[in-house]
């Protein structure tokens, strides 16, 4: 722990590049102060003590979670400077999204230094994992216009959502109206950009249905890094007088050059096409001592790529998956507390060129149950979740969830849960020219537990948080020496150590509302049993992160967002970026301008892919 909080204060008063971002970041707070006020709505600005978060099994306010928890609301969603959920993700401290190309056309999500294998997305509870490959994970990343709000589960969350969930977890939650407007927007930008959306809702007897339609295309911002993506999305709710169904479908399709995505940085001609959909039918049934959910859904993904896009003969993958799975989740209200149940169970395939034809049947279920004491100030939520897989067989995931509340604006918490991640289809049966998979691996599996803090008075959040994870039979693909082929294996323990660091102020200037937030998150990996030199993707985290966000108002109608995020990796390398986003609004139309990377910083994400420099998205948004 002394090393630890060392290094940190080392970072902070020695590292020359951090001075001159402290220094940069204090002038453009001066100066955001003096002439401007910002907007209302900013991460985990919303009222604490009203917003009740759906990720978890039990139902509560955010203020009485004890769990570290991020909700990004729906108004800092509009303003943000950021034109889909990658981007938007990026902002929050804790969280990396390594992406290739523009637009988070290929995109793997990460929290506390986890793999992208091992960060769970549901969406509205339906958890879209993809048996294939981590990769895919955000091929199901909705348009902005349509989320409601972002519920960030930091943290082992397995006891919660089972396999997958091994660092944390994202619920997307969709938007059930659309407050009786629709909306159309044209965009163009920068490496010729184009993008429209149609967005609708009607309302007809007893039901609602909201409908989107968007494509967005570009010709790239270097060789073979052209995209065109086309997005339709459908949310209808029947019988909502009396047992309300909602039917929530989504279909995504992708099409974009893959320049040195996934082979060597050498091999330019690359080509992918992936196709993503889910349909889901959930409802809820209320008493006055019991709320049980029902659902069933189907996922989809097809992933095609082309080695050589104008000669696919030369190699070529086809990947589709299906799942077909139903849940059944309860809450039971009575004198000892809150108890959760649930099921779930789910027929997973795959049929592919390269993986093979394979099958799996898993189940999971879950029991906790939430107790009280002392009026309130002791909270203790034990649980467990068993899951089932048939290539598998049995693993428990045993956890419990303890908060302290002091008064009603400090409280402490700490969480401790065993967590566990299946391989993917990849990295069992995967083989080309570069990569091989591993037949014999075993699941990954960690012990990890976090001690943390909240205080919240008035307009002020403050949240900090120490965590630790302690992983064995880590999976990476890895070689010894640069000639040979990566291969899949179980290559190391390894220990993950951590702090996290979230500040809010909200005030008021000129009568306005203003908020600003700021980010750290510090990253300690250190590998454990192993002599491997080289790894592809596990042992990369960000070492450092740093994050500032704002949203102002340069007038009543002119909202303007700013992000920055500073990043260092292990390997050494760091780099800092600029997002900003200009609004006018009229109440029918508003123009916008987002300009992402600003200052032109020269960085890769992943793979050696540069990042696309200074870009700019100029937009009209007609609302009926």
């Amino acid at each position: 722990m002394e090393k630890l909080l060392s290094t940190i204060s080392s970072f902070f008063f020695t590292h020359h590049s951090m001075k001159n971002t402290f220094k940069t970041l204090l002038i453009f707070s001066l100066l955001s102060v003096g002439k401007t006020a910002f907007s209302q709505d900013t991460i985990a600005t919303q009222n604490l003590k009203e917003v009740v978060v759906s990720s978890g099994r039990i139902d509560v306010p955010l203020s009485d979670n004890s769990r570290t928890l991020v909700i990004i609301g729906k108004a800092e969603i509009r303003n943000a400077a950021a034109t889909n959920l990658a981007d938007l993700l990026q902002s929050v401290a804790g969280v990396d999204v390594r992406r290739r190309g523009a637009g988070g056309q290929q995109a793997d999500l990460y929290i506390r230094g986890g793999s992208f294998d091992q960060t769970l997305l549901l969406i509205d509870g339906i958890k879209v994992d993809d048996p294939q490959t981590g990769h895919h994970t955000l091929n199901m990343a909705l348009p902005i216009e349509l989320i409601e709000r972002i519920e960030i589960v930091k943290g082992p969350s397995a006891r919660i959502f089972g396999q997958n969930a091994f660092t944390g977890a994202i619920n997307i939650v969709t938007k059930k109206s659309l407050d009786g407007t629709g909306s159309a927007r044209l965009s163009v930008g920068s490496f010729n950009q184009f993008q429209g959306a149609f967005t609708s809702q009607f309302t007809q007897d007893n039901s609602d249905q909201i409908v989107h339609f968007s494509r967005n295309s570009s010709q790239g911002y270097r060789y073979n890094t052209d995209f065109k993506n086309n997005n339709f999305f459908t949310k209808s709710t029947f019988n909502k007088d009396q047992q309300a169904i909602v039917l929530m479908g989504t279909f995504m399709d992708r099409s974009f050059g893959a320049n040195g995505f996934y082979a060597t940085p050498s091999a330019v001609d690359q080509y992918e096409r992936t196709q993503a959909s889910l349909v889901s039918v959930q409802t809820v049934f209320a008493s006055e001592d019991w709320v049980v959910t029902p659902s069933v859904y189907w996922k989809r993904n097809q992933d095609l790529y082309i080695y050589i896009r104008n000669n696919p003969g030369v190699y070529r993958n086809l990947h589709l998956s299906n799942k077909v799975g139903a849940a059944l989740m309860a809450r039971n209200f009575n004198a000892l507390g809150t108890s959760g149940f649930g099921l779930e169970v789910a027929q997973v395939s795959i049929r592919s060129n390269n993986l093979g034809n394979r099958d799996r049947f898993q189940a999971n279920g879950f029991v906790e149950h939430r107790f009280s004491f002392f009026e309130d100030q002791l909270d203790v939520t034990p649980g467990v979740a068993l899951n089932y897989f048939s290539d598998f067989k049995f693993h428990a995931f045993p956890g419990i969830d303890i908060g302290y509340r002091f008064n009603n604006d400090f409280k402490t918490y700490a969480n401790f849960g065993y967590t566990y991640r299946i391989p993917t289809y990849t990295d069992l049966f995967y083989a080309d020219r570069t990569s091989i998979g591993n037949e014999d691996l075993d699941p990954e599996q960690a012990l990890s537990w976090e001690l943390g803090a909240a205080y919240v008075r008035n307009d002020f959040t403050a949240q900090g948080a120490f965590f630790r994870r302690d992983t064995d039979n880590l999976i990476d693909y890895v070689k010894f020496d640069e000639a040979a082929l990566w291969e899949a294996q179980n290559f190391a323990a390894l220990a993950t150590s951590g702090v996290e660091i979230n500040m809010t102020q909200k005030f008021t200037l000129f009568g306005l509302d203003q908020t600003l937030s700021m980010g750290y998150t510090y990253i300690d990996d250190a590998i454990k049993d192993t002599q491997v030199p080289f790894s592809r993707y596990a042992i990369n985290s960000l070492k450092h992160q740093l994050t500032a966000n704002s949203q102002v108002r340069l007038a009543s109608q002119w909202p303007m967002s700013l992000s920055y995020r500073y990043m260092e990796r292990t390997n050494g390398i760091s780099y800092q970026v600029l997002d900003a986003a200009l609004r006018y609004e009229t109440p029918k139309i508003t123009w916008s301008l987002v300009g992402n990377n600003i200052i032109n910083a020269q960085f890769s994400e992943t793979n050696l892919v540069p990042a696309p420099g200074a870009n700019v998205l100029f937009s009209m948004t007609y609302q009926y």
